[in-house]
């Protein structure tokens, strides 16, 4: 069975082992094939890896070789990059290189140019820089010193990114502007600033504004806080509107005084050590417009003129008309001002990149790869930069033409403001800040009539703006300086338009005041007035008017009738002039009648403005609220009863607010700041009076209020707080708080009318009930007649009072409470006592402020002719027309006053129908020098010759006819053979001796001021005097005092040598038959020698017994050929208020537009204790001048009349030596 299993299992097995064996072999014979196979491969893979090896060696190779090549052809590139990027930039640099090195070598000239402009230029105006540019230049040059040939100061110290961002900062575009810009930046002392319209202000405002800027004042109750911290962290500080006095604490500051301790560096402010910080910067501001700085104070600040100019703010109004009118236009040319700007700017910082890295760069330049980008950017950034500025040159030159349209309106608002801000010249209290007037010209486009034609609107809103300006300014000025202002205004607009020459205009304010009435034609008639005449011949060298001497002379009696009508201006004027434009008939109406200037001048208004500017501006107290705003004051300038206290509780109480009245003075102002802090909070208004007494608290009250406005919206402001205040004109009332907020007067009309309608206005029906006798509404009628007539005599001048004393109610209400008292007190059936009642008033409550003792005597007058028992008849009148009024209601005396006339003639003050022309030619003479007075004293305004020359040739005119002084040894000897001891020689010694010193003045002040006229010595105050007022036509200061007052240089001239002319015959030929009292410095020494003379020629004569007399002759000078037996004659005296008749030799009326009659010569001497008088003669007092002042008081001469003495007295008649 095993074996069976055995045989089975082994025929399987043994095939199998066969096949094993075989296999076997089979798998050596192979496994000898792989192993010969295998070292094959091994052979091959060794041989493989060599070439491989080898390959990459070659590779490598080939790599170094192509990264060499790729290195090279890179710097080739960039070579051909540098060579191509800067070949633009060689010609300008191979241009600079040469420049720079030109320049180099006139760098001297250029430094002392420019440095010289940034330490003395800034006080000036342009003008007088250029000026001084030119010397300098011209003396640089004399001295061989190198100089470029056209030194560019703005572009020199500057670049226009830098102007383009002061301008985008406020800074105004003008040249002057840019170049006060540059001082305040760059000079080396700290900048102040004057800058009345505060434009300096806001401009270094936004300029410091991310510096941390303070502002502060000194005057800050923190304003040593403010100073050492902006010292010690490095801020900017702006000291805002100092007056002509620094604060002493700022001198070190100032000085840069600094003490190194340790390793820093202090300044002591005042008593304390601060540390200095290098990054501070101190900037000092004033409003006042022409401040008297001392020495001191320029040597330590860098003292900077930023009054606005003309054109600088003409650029700055059409910005402002194109942001309203065109806004698109404006915003495009901002916007390209900045863009402008600010790609100049990037090109400045690219360049300078540039350099920097070609400078810096270490090794080869082709190496930095970011000097090629840097380029690359330049030269693309540069490319852009260029089409973008062509094509901005473009859109400038588009937007330029399309604002020029505009440029009008911006003119006139240019005008006007200069003209508002001329009246501050006028009076100090009339200041407009910039701020203001912008206001107004802003509400005067948004105001004015639309349209969509551009020339109509254009003329809408200058229309519109010119009368916005003229009833703002008005409201804020006195009734006399009203008329000035328009007036003015019509002036300068026309000026400005060349409708009227710089000539014409000279010529209308000064007329023949700078002629001399021995250098003209003759006077051809006796009627005409030596003024009129200089008028005349001035007109002559305007071209409508060359022939008009002529003309007149040869037709005398066409010009005699039309200038004795009423109002000649009204009439046609003869030889052809009746077509003049009204502006040219004003020239020959003031030339001829100065009283009818005012008539014409107001056609002349209304045909320039328009008929609405020739009314008067009527204060609305609703409208001046409506334009208030919360921190804006309102500020009444007073005048004699104008209290507008009454007015505004009135509107307090319509508006239903509460007034909190309080009257300024010492210790207020403890009231006043609490007053002000309530209604703060709670509204309400202060009503702050009498401010001129209190001016320390408005100078708090003005800082306050700037704070508060600074703060804005935080501040705890009532929007019914309101500020009132009232004051008299002050020269120190803060500027700042003037030109911040709305002024205006409250004056009362003039005339009789408007006095009683005040008075009875004022006063109760208690107080007309207060007596039941018949005498006593009369009587209170009459005192409040007299107190009108007093007070309205003023505006006539001298003729009026020899001194205008300030009558007021008290002065009335003490008279009425006389009159009752004195009615209680009498007895029933007595009547009143005149004496007392005319004593009371003319001595006592009204007398008692007349200290002149001919106003006395004018005053007892007045009481005399109304006071007397014919005062309660029917038939009683001051004058026709004129009655007395007696009602028991109030109402009743307001209804009779408002039936009155509106226009009073003089005669009810007394006067002659030629008093009005004297008012009114005072009127014109005030406006007219108030107009000369306020204009700007630089060039002569577009003609050839300047101020200087225009005077150096007058001086020189002048010198040749001024006398040589006297001889005072020949003049000793020919007074001791006249006789020494003489009483009338010892006289002419002393005339003589001052006439020597006014001949050597006035010869010593015309050769200085020809040689500082030319430079050769430094011009002084005094000569600075003389130059202006040579100018204006008018006697220097200097002249004035030792000598005697005149109108005009012409006449104080031809005076000067009248005067010496009769002096040097009386001393050198002989004793005058007949003296020209008008030619003496002391007149009244003349008489006194007279008088001694006669009392020596009389045994037992003593001066004190003795009287002087006169007799007024029927003959002229000429016709006088001996002297009198004693006594002397004179003549050149005029009689004022009154005419004379030489045929009866008596006081007789004027004769009409004859202001003042030459009386024939008057025989003066003296008797022995004679008191003889004719009932019917006038004491008339004798004055050197027009203005009756004691100073010009000679003596009283008698005047036969056939009227009574009190007529003449109400006459206000006076002998005058000169009516000049």
């Amino acid at each position: 069975m095993a074996m069976a299993k055995y045989f089975e299992v082994n025929k399987e097995v043994l095939p199998l082992k066969a096949n094993l064996a075989v296999q076997e072999a089979k798998y050596q014979k192979a496994s000898g094939d792989l192993q010969e196979a295998e070292d094959l491969l091994q052979q091959k893979e060794n041989e493989l890896a060599e070439v491989q090896r080898t390959l990459e060696e070659a590779v490598s190779k080939k790599d170094a070789v192509l990264a060499e090549a790729k290195k090279c052809q890179d710097k080739m590139d960039a070579a051909t990059a540098l060579i191509g990027g800067l070949a633009g930039e060689k010609i300008r640099w191979t241009e600079q290189i040469a420049s720079f090195k030109s320049e180099t070598d006139r760098l001297v000239g250029d430094v002392i140019l420019l440095t010289a402009f940034l330490s003395y230029t800034g006080p000036f105006n342009q003008e007088f820089r250029s000026d001084l540019q030119s010397l300098w230049i011209k003396q640089v040059i004399e001295k061989m010193i190198p100089l470029s040939a056209n030194v560019n100061i703005i572009e020199s110290l500057t670049d226009r990114s830098q102007i383009g961002e002061w301008n985008i900062q406020g800074l105004p575009t003008d040249e002057l502007s840019i170049q006060n810009g540059i001082i305040a930046t760059k000079a080396m002392r700290f900048p102040l600033l004057i800058d009345p319209q505060s434009q300096g202000k806001v401009w270094i405002k936004n300029k410091e504004k991310q510096n941390k800027l303070i502002v502060t004042a000194l005057n800050h109750k923190y304003f040593r806080n403010h100073l050492e911290d902006s010292v010690n962290f490095g801020y900017p500080i702006i000291i805002e509107d100092v007056a002509e006095e620094l604060d002493p604490c700022l001198d070190n500051l100032l000085d840069r005084n600094l003490l190194k301790v340790g390793t820093q560096y202090k300044v002591k402010i005042g008593d304390k050590e601060v540390d200095w910080n290098p990054a501070f910067r101190c900037y000092i501001t004033t409003k006042l417009p022409n401040p008297a700085y001392t020495p001191e104070v320029f040597a330590r600040t860098s003292i900077i003129d930023f009054t606005v100019t003309m054109r600088g703010l003409e650029d700055q109004l059409l910005g402002r008309v194109i942001l309203t009118e065109r806004k698109e236009l404006e915003d495009e040319r901002v916007q390209l001002v900045e863009t402008v700007t600010g790609n100049m700017k990037k090109m400045k910082e690219l360049e300078a990149n540039l350099l920097h890295k070609l400078s810096t760069t270490q090794g080869s330049l082709l190496d930095d790869v970011t000097v090629i980008e840097v380029l690359n950017t330049s030269k693309n950034t540069a490319l852009e930069v260029k089409e973008k500025i062509e094509i901005a040159k473009v859109t400038e030159a588009k937007i330029n033409a399309a604002r020029e349209e505009y440029r009008v309106v911006a003119t006139r608002g240019s005008v006007l403001y200069f003209l508002v801000c001329s009246m501050a010249r006028v009076n100090n209290m009339y200041q407009t800040s910039l701020v203001q007037f912008l206001e107004r010209f802003d509400a005067s486009m948004h105001n004015s009539a639309k349209t969509h034609i551009t020339q109509k609107r254009i003329k809408r809103i200058i229309n519109y703006l010119t009368f916005e300006i003229y009833r703002y300014k008005s409201r804020g000025l006195y009734e006399k300086d009203k008329f000035l202002l328009v007036l003015l205004m019509a002036l300068s607009i026309d000026r400005q338009l060349e409708l009227i020459t710089f000539d014409e205009f000279q010529t209308f304010i000064k007329g023949g005041a700078a002629l001399d009435l021995n250098d003209c034609p003759p006077v051809p008639f006796r009627w005409m007035t030596d003024e009129t005449w200089l008028n005349l011949a001035q007109l002559t060298s305007l071209s409508p008017f060359v022939n008009i001497l002529t003309k007149i002379s040869g037709n005398e009696r066409s010009w005699f009738t039309w200038y004795k009508k009423d109002a000649p201006e009204n009439e046609i004027i003869p030889d052809g002039y009746n077509s003049l434009d009204p502006f040219r008939r004003m020239l020959l109406i003031r030339s001829w009648c100065m009283d009818r200037t005012i008539a014409q001048s107001r056609k002349y208004i209304a045909n320039s403005l328009g008929e609405r500017f020739a009314e008067p501006v009527v204060l609305n107290f609703e409208e001046l609220l409506s334009e208030s705003r919360e921190l804006m004051p309102m500020v009444c300038f007073l005048s004699l009863g104008s209290d507008p206290s009454s007015n505004i509780e009135l509107l307090a109480k319509k508006n239903e607010l509460k007034c909190h009245p309080i009257s300024m003075g010492q210790g207020q102002e403890i009231h006043a700041r609490k007053l002000i802090s309530f209604c703060l909070e709670d509204g309400g208004w202060v009503l702050l009076q009498n401010c001129h007494l209190g001016l320390e608290y408005m100078a708090e009250l003005t800082i306050q209020l700037l704070e508060l406005e600074r703060i804005g919206k935080e501040a705890i402001v009532s929007p019914n707080f309101r500020i009132w205040i009232t004051t008299e004109p002050h020269p120190k009332f803060p500027i700042t708080l003037l030109q911040m907020s709305l002024k205006y007067t409250n004056e009362p009309p003039a005339g009789i009318r408007a006095g009683l309608k005040r008075t009875y206005t004022n006063l109760s029906q208690d107080f007309l009930d207060y007596s039941q006798s018949p005498f006593y509404l009369p009587l209170v009628y009459s005192i409040s007649f007299l107190h009108t007539v007093v007070q309205e005599r003023r505006k006539f001048g001298p003729l009026g009072w020899n001194i205008p004393y300030e009558f007021n109610s008290s002065d009335w209400y003490a008279s009425c409470l006389f009159v009752q008292n004195h009615l209680d007190d009498l007895e029933q059936g007595k009547g009143i006592s005149w004496v007392t009642v005319r004593y009371m008033l003319g001595e006592v409550q009204y007398g008692g402020r007349v200290t002149d003792d001919y106003d006395k005597r004018l005053l007892n007058t007045f009481t005399r002719v109304w006071f007397h028992d014919a005062l309660f008849e029917e038939t009683f009148q001051f004058f026709k027309g004129y009655k007395v009024y007696s009602y028991k209601e109030q109402e009743a005396y307001l209804s009779a006053i408002d039936e009155m006339f509106n226009v009073d003639p003089p005669q009810v003050y007394g006067f002659h129908s030629n008093a009005e022309i004297t008012y009114q030619t005072n009127t014109m003479k005030n406006i007219l020098e108030e107009i000369m007075g306020i204009q700007p004293k630089e060039s002569s305004a577009g003609t050839g010759e300047s101020r200087e020359d225009r005077v150096a040739r007058q001086v020189k005119e002048m010198l040749s006819k001024t006398p040589l002084a006297f001889d005072l040894f020949d003049v000793k000897q020919h007074l001791i053979a006249m006789g020494a001891t003489s009483s009338m020689n010892i006289f002419l010694r002393q005339e003589i001796d001052r006439m020597q010193r006014i001949i050597i003045l006035v010869r010593t002040i015309f050769k200085d001021l020809l040689l500082a006229v030319e430079g050769t010595i430094i011009m002084s105050e005094n000569l600075r005097d003389a130059l202006d007022n040579i100018f204006n036509a008018r006697v220097p200061t200097v002249f004035k005092r030792g000598s005697w007052v005149s109108s005009s240089l012409g006449f104080w001239f031809s005076e000067l040598l009248e005067r010496h002319t009769q002096f040097y015959n009386w001393c050198f030929g002989s004793r005058p038959v007949v003296f020209w009292m008008s030619g003496f410095f002391n007149p009244q020494g003349f008489l006194t020698a007279m008088r001694q003379e006669v009392a020596r020629a009389h045994q037992g004569w003593a001066l004190d017994q003795v009287t002087m007399h006169n007799d007024v002759l029927k003959v002229g000078p000429e016709e006088c050929k001996k002297p009198p037996k004693e006594g002397v004659f004179v003549y050149g005296l005029f009689v004022d208020g009154a005419g004379w008749d030489r045929r009866t030799s008596r006081l007789v009326e004027a004769t009409n537009k004859v202001l003042f009659t030459l009386m024939p010569v008057i025989h003066i001497y003296a008797q022995f204790l004679s008191t003889t008088r004719y009932p019917k003669s006038y004491v008339c007092p004798v004055y050197k001048k027009i203005n009756r002042t004691d100073l010009n008081y000679i003596c009283a001469l008698l005047l036969q009349s056939y009227k009574p003495p009190d007529h003449w007295t109400l006459r206000g008649v006076a002998l005058l030596c000169d009516v000049k």
